[in-house]
C-alpha cells in the first residue's frame, strides 16, 4: 500500500495542514539539529577564509615592504 493511496480519502486540510505539524513535532528536534550543525559549519568556513585571507594579506604586506631586507 502507497503513501498515495493511504491519503485520497483524506480531507486536504489533513495532508497539508496536520501532516506536516506531525512531522516537526516528531523531527523537529532533528531538523534543528542539523541546521544548526550546517550554520555551524558554515561559520567555521567563513571564519577560516576570513583568517587564511587575513594571512595572505599580512604576509604580503611584509614581504612587500622587506624587499631592501632580504629574505627572512
Amino acid at each position: 500500500m502507497a503513501v498515495r493511496e493511504i491519503l485520497t480519502g483524506l480531507p486536504w486540510w489533513v495532508k497539508w495542514v496536520a501532516v506536516p505539524l506531525v512531522a516537526l513535532a516528531v523531527f523537529g528536534g532533528l531538523i534543528a539539529s542539523v541546521v544548526g550543525f550546517v550554520i555551524g559549519l558554515l561559520f567555521k568556513m567563513l571564519a577560516f577564509v576570513a583568517l587564511v585571507g587575513g594571512l595572505v594579506f599580512v604576509v604580503r604586506k611584509f614581504k612587500g615592504s622587506s624587499n631592501s631586507r632580504g629574505d627572512w
